[in-house]
């Protein structure tokens, strides 16, 4: 049975949920994204998700005509209408139609889609084992408030993937044009030196995740201090543990950086201790 796409209103099958070439979204990445995980049929932070959207679409200046209340129903519409219990979910909302130049008109018309797919299943290796990255050499702008927003300008992060990819890893690490550590292409970066836990500041240029935060709420709770800070690339080629957060992976061991191992170049223990952790939150917040 083809899955239901929600499309401005309407739930439309995959196959008929299209919008116009002349969209401002297609045509110049101008409009915001949210990617969520769905875990026994509730969306892990739903809220926070959508005070991050509402958040951005203020700063880009795209209206939302729906507020946060009209959004989760639609989300949770097109849940149910699809079936799905454990699943991936994104909501893509872009400026519509309106002229042929950079101008925006005072007229657009903003399209809002949400596709619901049953959630990719990552290799066991990644946890078990942990990921390999390497630094790459697209630099994240710090002084850009983009930079702190999911766009649908992507083409940064997709440069980034490329070249991790070619140097036969799972992952890029960013660095700002300052030189210091930002984020993973696709992730937020965590170190741990001497029993303390070190994130990139927002101010660093990356994007605030809704995963991250949760870390950043946990790993006091488990008694490690934690900071978030300027973080100097050799910190990250010194660090004891390094693992990587975002909403689909969780919280995913990172145990080698350009070929080089982190620490012991296998998942620590500290490490281990926060994705339990991590996982146990999950639980509580999402359980029917």
């Amino acid at each position: 049975m083809e899955k239901l796409v929600y499309l401005n209103g309407s739930l439309v099958p995959e196959s008929e949920a299209k919008v116009s070439i002349f969209d401002r979204g297609f045509l110049y990445g101008d409009g915001l994204f949210e990617t969520m995980r769905v875990y026994s049929g509730k969306v892990f932070r739903l809220e926070r998700h959508l005070q991050r959207l509402f958040h951005a679409a203020g700063i880009i200046a795209l209206p939302i005509s729906r507020d946060e209340k009209e959004l989760r129903e639609a989300i949770y519409q097109t849940l149910q209408a699809n079936h799905l219990q454990e699943a991936y979910l994104r909501l893509t909302i872009s400026r519509g139609e309106g002229g042929t130049g950079p101008d925006i008109p005072e007229k657009v018309g903003v399209n809002m889609v949400i596709v619901a797919k049953p959630l990719p299943l990552y290799p066991r290796s990644w946890y078990e084992e942990g990921v390999k990255a390497a630094i790459v050499d697209v630099r994240r702008d710090e002084a850009s408030s983009l930079s702190r927003i999911k766009s649908l300008n992507y083409l940064p992060n997709i440069l980034a993937r490329l070249e991790a990819r070619d140097k036969g890893a799972e992952e890029g690490i960013m660095l700002n044009s300052q030189g210091c550590l930002a984020e993973g292409t696709v992730s937020n970066l965590f170190i741990i030196s001497q029993g303390k836990v070190v994130t990139p500041s927002v101010e660093s240029g990356i994007l605030p995740g809704i995963t991250r935060e949760a870390i950043l709420e946990l790993v006091p709770r488990q008694g490690w201090e934690i900071s978030e800070r300027r973080v100097n690339l050799s910190e990250l080629r010194e660090a004891e543990e390094a693992f990587l957060t975002n909403s689909l992976r969780e919280v995913v061991p990172l145990t080698r950086v350009d070929g080089r191992p982190v620490g012991e170049g296998k998942p620590g223990k500290i490490t281990g201790t926060i994705a339990v952790a991590y996982t146990e939150l999950v639980k509580k917040e999402t359980q029917p």
